[in-house]
């Protein structure tokens, strides 16, 4: 397997250029700035630190006059006043002519923005729902390509790729698909809220995605990955991202139920139910 290589990360100061709604749970933001050029990333499911600013402040609210120490000076700043922090996927780059990054998009997911929710929606789906051209973060991302906030790295032997992701890793998820080369077999379940929110993933891999739809009654990740059967193979490779919980137990199917190496399983938790990412900071 490939190593990934430690990478110095720095703070983007960008600004939103567009929205576009994707579903009834999704809308991608995409921004701009420019030291934007300085951006590197190869990896389709690249994360980034965001930092949003509280409602009130034009822009986020992030000590970064004291260079590698804002981390500590920003953890004191009172509540109210301390930006935002949330991690996202990277969902696509574009680049120039001369190959420096220009924009960046991220596929925020809108939990509990309808009118009536049974659970209120976090600063992150406000935010982005509202967003509009002009509006400010800050990204800390990498300056390097090739970093360790990459995680789906394949061997290079693979001959079967299997994916899940819950909404929160469908934008990681369809970047990697949409990266796989010609004739590489791969299973995907992706799991979101609505039926609105499937979209079209132009791969050029043999791949089959099989959207599990929460309203309309599809079953849970593990009940679908333990009832398929998937292809023969010699070496294959599991990417399994989103909720902790799944997560564990997705990962301990394929160890433990089907035998897989563990060293061929990359598995990531993104959220934690029960937990916003403050209180998962402090629990870590």
């Amino acid at each position: 397997m490939t190593t990934a290589l430690a990478a110095p990360y720095r703070f983007f100061p960008l600004q939103v250029v567009r929205t576009r709604r994707l579903g009834p749970s999704l809308v991608r933001v995409s921004f701009a700035g420019p030291g934007l050029r300085d951006f590197r990333s190869h990896g389709h499911d690249q994360s980034l630190s965001l930092f949003l600013p509280r409602p009130g402040q034009r822009e986020p609210v992030v000590p970064l006059d004291l260079g590698d120490n804002w981390w500590p000076a920003w953890r004191e700043l009172p509540d109210d006043v301390r930006a935002v922090m949330r991690s996202y996927t990277l969902r696509a780059l574009r680049r120039d002519a001369l190959g420096r990054t220009t924009e960046i998009d991220i596929d925020f997911v809108l939990h509990g923005v309808e009118p009536g929710a049974a659970v209120p929606a976090g600063p992150a789906s406000r935010w982005a729902a509202a967003a509009a051209a002009g509006d400010r973060v800050l990204v800390l991302g990498p300056v390097v390509a090739d970093n360790r906030a990459i995680r789906f790295r394949p061997p290079e032997d693979t001959d079967l790729v299997v994916l899940w992701g819950d909404e929160t890793a469908v934008p990681a998820a369809t970047a990697v698909l949409e990266s796989l080369p010609a004739g590489l077999r791969v299973r995907a379940w992706l799991e979101v809220p609505h039926a609105g929110d499937v979209q079209d993933v132009p791969t050029e891999a043999d791949a089959d995605i099989t959207w599990l739809v929460q309203d309309e009654g599809s079953p849970t990740a593990v009940d679908a990955l333990r009832a398929a059967r998937l292809p023969d193979a010699r070496q294959p490779y599991v990417w399994i991202a989103g909720e902790s919980g799944r997560v564990k137990e997705l990962r301990r199917h394929f160890v433990a139920e089907r035998g897989l190496d563990r060293r061929r399983v990359t598995f990531v938790g993104y959220w934690r139910r029960g937990l916003s990412e403050e209180q998962l900071r402090e629990a870590e």
